[in-house]
């Protein structure tokens, strides 16, 4: 496979931060005298930042803006993200790998550059990738192509010759749709049974370091 491009999540991809949010959301909703419900990681893991804060005022009757929901969202996770957020084990020599290679690194991602930026920059990782895009800068979120599509545009690639790895069911469909490659990245908040994965997505792989290999076969022919 010629590979054009290589289009990344962050959150439980390429970063270990889904406790992130699963924090905020236990400290958010009990703020405002609500539990998490079950469903709701699930409701609104494949959406972007804004419809997230949309569809959480509506669902919990709360008296606030989507500004200031997101707004507050931002505070609480901005600490976490610049200082406490690690990349997940392989990240580095992965998109090192990539620069040698020529093979452009995108991101596409439902979380916001104010978070994501310092995250990476004191990784010292952020210089390592061509492009970012966030759902915010598209109509759908992340169970529709459209951010992936505009990811590989940044690029210069073609969708089918770009690959998408990504951790959450929707996100890999929605990436299928567009044509592209995908590789599910198992991450255990989820706890997809693998014959999901599996017919979810194109490759699978239980953690990011795997990348390397999976590339490599792919490049040559091995696959």
């Amino acid at each position: 496979m010629n590979i054009e491009g290589v289009i990344f999540d962050l959150d439980g991809t390429l970063l270990d931060s889904t406790w992130v949010w699963s924090k905020i959301d236990v400290e958010f909703l009990g703020k405002h005298g609500y539990e998490v419900p079950d469903d709701y990681s699930k409701a609104i893991m494949s959406m972007g930042f804004e419809d997230v804060a949309i569809y959480t005022i509506e669902r919990f009757g709360l008296k606030a803006t989507k500004e200031e929901v997101m707004a507050e969202w931002d505070s609480m996770a901005h600490e976490a993200y610049a200082h406490k957020v690690e990349l997940k084990p392989g990240t580095r020599e992965l998109l090192e790998w990539l620069k040698k290679e020529g093979i452009p690194a995108g991101i596409a991602t439902s979380n916001s550059a104010s978070l994501f930026e310092p995250c990476l920059r004191n990784r010292q990782v952020y210089d390592l990738f061509h492009s970012f895009t966030e759902t915010g800068d598209v109509e759908r979120g992340k169970e529709f192509p459209d951010v992936y599509i505009k990811a590989a545009e940044k690029m210069g690639a073609l969708p089918e010759k770009c690959l998408v790895f990504e951790d959450i069911i929707p996100a890999m469909e929605g990436a299928r749709k567009g044509g592209f490659k995908t590789v599910g990245v198992r991450e255990r908040k989820w706890n997809y049974p693998m014959e999901e994965l599996q017919a979810s997505c194109d490759y699978v792989i239980d953690e990011i370091h795997e990348a390397i290999a999976l590339l490599n076969h792919l490049k040559y022919g091995m696959i």
